[in-house]
């Protein structure tokens, strides 16, 4: 019973800190259609988020795994979104990034396709859930860590202007929620990536917080301030 509803109370906060982290973008991509450019953000968190989306939904579903039909609900909206977001950026990319960000979305759909078709195809129950299990394990932490890959920027600037900071405190919370979700459920696929996601999130926080205080003397507004 207590676990039950502990478990409630998670799906709850679950559903509403989803909406904040597809919110979190809104900033960036306000900013970038205001400019019509994606100057140097990068457009990998955005990728990789869809892929980790993909995957993520597809182990929910039952013909997969049981009982976690929330990781299925949740990824389905997340799709969507990350979607649109790629779409948005592909938009006002120069040709250079938009001919990269539109082979990686090929090759992402390219990627889910087959592992449907294998995991479908080629393995029974159990192994179909190990598969897609591993699967998501991966694509849970190159999602958590791709908002890494500005870090080489903002060390080099000494500014966070590109490093959104409601993306990365939204994804924080998020891994923290599905980590206990995932002790809750007792699910080993969700409770690593998302633990390590935590890791990853407060280290993002520290660097965000570090390098915001050394270039408030920019008179650059960071992006944080952006949100109207």
């Amino acid at each position: 019973m207590i676990n039950d509803m502990a478990t409630n109370r998670v799906t709850e906060m679950e559903s509403q800190l989803i909406l904040s982290l597809l919110y979190a973008c809104r900033p960036t991509f306000k900013r970038i259609a205001k400019n019509h450019s994606t100057e140097q953000f990068s457009g990998l968190p955005y990728i990789y988020s869809l892929l980790n989306c993909l995957i993520c939904f597809w182990y929910g579903l039952p013909c997969v795994a049981h009982g976690v039909i929330l990781v299925a609900t949740v990824n389905s909206i997340g799709a969507i979104f990350q979607l649109v977001y790629v779409a948005l950026f592909i938009k006002y990319a120069d040709k250079t990034k938009k001919l990269k960000m539109a082979g990686l979305l090929i090759a992402v759909f390219c990627a889910f396709a087959l592992v449907i078709c294998v995991s479908l195809e080629l393995l029974d129950d159990g192994r179909r859930q190990m598969f897609v299990g591993y699967l998501s394990v991966a694509s849970l932490i190159s999602m958590f860590a791709s908002p890494l890959f500005i870090i080489n920027l903002v060390i080099r600037t000494g500014s966070v202007e590109f490093m959104p900071f409601y993306l990365s405190l939204s994804t924080f919370l998020m891994s923290i929620s599905f980590f206990a979700y995932g002790m809750l459920k007792h699910d080993f696929f969700i409770y690593v990536p998302n633990g390590i996601g935590t890791i990853l999130g407060v280290i993002q926080l520290l660097l965000y917080a570090y390098y915001s205080r050394k270039s408030s003397s920019d008179c650059r507004l960071p992006l944080l301030a952006s949100c109207e």
